[in-house]
């Protein structure tokens, strides 16, 4: 086995140990205004919001819908969502917009420009495991 893919063997298995408290995460409480997630280590802060809102990391996002949380909000899980990626039928900004649905992330993420490439990035570093194997 390869160094990369023995790396990325590892990172898939502590991401699957840690997606029970990703997804749990508490979600938007939109009736304050505050616009703030519970997400302890598993937070960013936006850049141009300063009152500190936390929200989870864009790796979280691209996980939860790779292991179908996302799915009523209409996005496909597993290969059929590397799949639909990698044709172009569904992008990074489709995934944050169904996870602002989910209420995992504020309405605000999707103006980020920086973390929606991250989303991308993440989608496609998924595609890049499969490849390398």
């Amino acid at each position: 086995m390869k160094y990369p893919s023995l790396l990325n063997s590892a990172l898939i298995i502590t991401s699957i140990a840690l997606i029970p408290g990703i997804a749990s995460a508490q979600t938007v409480n939109s009736n304050d205004g505050g616009g703030q997630i519970n997400t302890d280590a598993n937070s960013n802060t936006l850049r141009k919001n300063p009152t500190d809102t936390k929200y989870l990391q864009p790796f979280n996002i691209a996980f939860l819908a790779y292991q179908g949380y996302l799915k009523e909000q209409g996005i496909p899980s597993g290969g059929t969502l590397l799949f639909k990626y990698q044709t172009g039928y569904l992008t990074a900004k489709d995934v944050v917009q169904a996870a602002i649905r989910a209420n995992k992330l504020p309405a605000e993420v999707l103006n980020d420009r920086g973390y929606v490439n991250a989303v991308e990035l993440q989608m496609t570093s998924f595609g890049d495991i499969n490849d390398s194997q």
